[in-house]
């Protein structure tokens, strides 16, 4: 099956709304008691829970029950942004060698290309991992663009999660399995791909986590974005043409 196209994928809102109360400003990892974290730029208690805004216009948030959040801690110190066009092997503050820059935009491409998947379910996958930082590593170990965890990399080939090429190759790959899986099932391949295949096939579906949960939603309307956009690129050049057309078919023009 082919994802490329104009897949639309829709999630049911996960989020609960309350009455507010003063926010807590803070840039934090909050540490649940089921082990998983979920970084964050602010919180806000609402009632018995607590909002966590992990996008920094506060346009997306998790509410989390405030009785299973284990503690907070300071979020780790991030490098310096990459940008993504092109990507640089080298990141400020840090040891790692010198590569030549590569185009992420062919690398992702390349990928999709090889595995069969549409490159704008790629880049949100991305995007919710690493937010295209080739260095990113998570509390748990994750590494690199897709954060691959080093035990996956390995079964994977990928003997440098840093290398952007090996690491979305690695990645790419690795949805491309978990979408075989699950009957291309998308929500529970992204689910999958954030918490494991044996928490979706214990929990018969997206696990009771609260950040895969999020994850999931955060790749699917990344995702919906682009789509909409490209419809509404695309219905607006289309209306260009007709525009364009029925002017030249005027008489006298």
């Amino acid at each position: 099956m082919n994802f490329a196209g104009k897949t639309r994928l829709t999630l049911v809102t996960l989020v609960l709304f309350a009455v507010c109360s003063l926010p807590c400003f803070s840039s934090e990892v909050a540490v649940l008691k089921n082990g998983f974290s979920i970084k964050h730029e602010r919180r806000q208690v609402v009632g018995d829970v607590t909002r966590l805004y992990v996008s920094p216009d506060g346009t997306s948030f998790v509410d989390v029950p405030t009785a299973e959040i284990e503690h907070f801690e300071a979020a780790p110190v991030e490098t310096a942004p990459i940008s993504r066009h092109p990507v640089s092997g080298t990141v400020s503050n840090m040891s790692f060698p010198a590569r030549p820059e590569v185009d992420l935009n062919q690398v992702v491409n390349d990928a999709s290309g090889r595995y069969r998947l549409d490159p704008d379910l790629v880049n949100a996958v991305i995007k919710a991992e690493s937010d295209f930082k080739v260095h990113a590593i998570s509390p748990k170990g994750a590494q690199g663009l897709m954060q691959l965890m080093p035990g996956t990399a390995s079964q994977l080939g990928v003997a440098n999660t840093f290398d952007a090429q090996a690491n979305v190759e690695g990645g790419t790959k690795y949805l491309r399995e978990l979408l075989e899986k699950y009957d291309f099932d998308v929500v529970k391949a992204l689910a999958a791909y954030n918490a494991g295949p044996q928490r979706v096939e214990h929990f018969a579906g997206v696990p009771p986590y609260y950040e895969t949960r999020a994850y999931v939603a955060r790749v699917v309307r990344d995702f919906n974005k682009k789509k909409a956009a490209q419809e509404k690129a695309a219905k607006a050049a289309s209306q260009r043409e007709r525009t364009t057309s029925d002017k030249t078919a005027l008489p006298g023009q």
